[in-house]
């Protein structure tokens, strides 16, 4: 009977070490979410630029720099997302 006992509390003081888990694959999954999210952003920004280009190439310069600025937001958001992911995982 008391060995019981024991295995039951064993059970039970394993039962904090789930969350941990979990939490390490939700934060994996957003950082993954968040490189995916970051990679539409950036493609259609530049093929919605090479379209404007093509149309316009005498305003080329404007709509590069248009573009990097645009392209530097995005990558500065999922950089963001990244970070509270790393975060969850270590604090």
């Amino acid at each position: 009977m008391t060995s019981l006992f024991i295995l039951l509390a064993d059970q039970l003081a394993n039962v904090g070490n789930i969350g941990i888990g979990l939490a390490e694959i939700g934060a994996g999954i957003g950082a993954g979410m968040a490189a995916v999210g970051a990679g539409i952003g950036i493609g259609r920004i530049g093929s919605s630029a090479m379209e404007a280009i093509a149309r316009q190439p005498e305003a080329s310069g404007d709509i590069r720099s248009n573009m990097i600025v645009s392209a530097a937001l995005v990558e500065g958001v999922a950089f963001f997302a990244v970070i509270i992911c790393a975060l969850i995982l270590f604090v």
